[in-house]
């Protein structure tokens, strides 16, 4: 028979975890990945307005991102606190997809899976600054990853079929994420009861042009890895760096990839209201 005592240590355990989840230590830890968040996105935006401008030296991506930090004065200093944002940013969410999140619809399996899989791709940006800061190279560019993950899948039966439905859940991904964004449903998770009317409006458009820019980037990935399983050539493959360029090919040219860019960077700036107002 199991005694009161350790059913107290059975049922603690969970309880604890818990307590950790909601503690302030984490709460400060989400923040400070927003942040890092922010800071990655609006320097993604300003490569990539440099490249609209044609004076880009780096790719617009998290490997140009970290570059252009590291020739700063304090770049070192600017990486470590990346990457301490970005571990926080991945245990917020670990802890989201283990215990729930905040919010009435947060301990749906629906969205501790969201929060798992934010997690793991959380987890390796983490892994790539770290590397980097630790002096063991820059991150690949998502162009090399995304043609080496298709060039692999295509060596295989179904890797083709395989690569049509990643492309198509990232697709959908960024349609629905430009979605969300014109709606301002992201308002459910900020609390800006406090703030005034001008600041709440100001960070609604952040929220909403910057979403839909985000969301337009990433549906751009989603289609050209589509064309690179029908083709079955992976240098059809695009990471964000080569989708933010073929905006610049549209009848549009560099103003719309100028725009796009833009857009990024307010959503960098929406990231850092969110570490200031979301609720975690």
């Amino acid at each position: 028979m199991v005694s009161r005592s350790a059913r107290r240590r059975v049922t603690g355990a969970p309880a604890t975890g818990r307590q950790v989840a909601n503690s302030t230590l984490m709460a400060g830890l989400a923040r400070a990945g927003l942040l890092a968040r922010g800071i990655m996105y609006a320097l993604i935006g300003i490569i990539a307005i440099q490249i609209a401008l044609g004076s880009a030296h780096q790719q617009a991506d998290r490997s140009g991102a970290v570059r252009l930090v590291a020739a700063t004065p304090f770049g070192s200093v600017i990486l470590w606190l990346l990457v301490v944002g970005f571990v926080g940013l991945t245990l917020w969410r670990l802890s989201e997809a283990i215990w729930g999140a905040a919010g009435p619809d947060g301990r749906k399996a629906s969205a501790r899976l969201k929060s798992l899989l934010r997690a793991v791709l959380y987890g390796f940006i983490t892994y790539g600054i770290l590397k980097f800061a630790l002096g063991l190279g820059a991150p690949p560019s998502t162009n090399k990853q995304s043609r080496d993950l298709t060039s692999s899948a295509l060596k295989h039966p179904g890797g083709q079929i395989l690569i049509a439905i990643i492309g198509v859940i990232i697709l959908g991904a960024g349609l629905y994420l430009a979605y969300e964004a014109y709606k301002a449903k992201f308002l459910r998770d900020m609390r800006l009861g406090t703030a005034s009317a001008k600041t709440k409006k100001v960070v609604t458009r952040l929220g909403q042009v910057g979403g839909i820019s985000r969301g337009a980037v990433f549906a751009c990935i989603g289609v050209f890895l589509i064309i690179a399983a029908i083709d079955a050539k992976p240098g059809q493959a695009k990471g964000i760096d080569s989708a933010l360029r073929e905006f610049a090919k549209t009848p549009l040219g560099p103003w719309l990839l100028a725009l796009v860019a833009i857009g990024l960077v307010l959503f960098g700036i929406f990231s850092c209201c969110e570490a200031r107002w979301r609720r975690v």
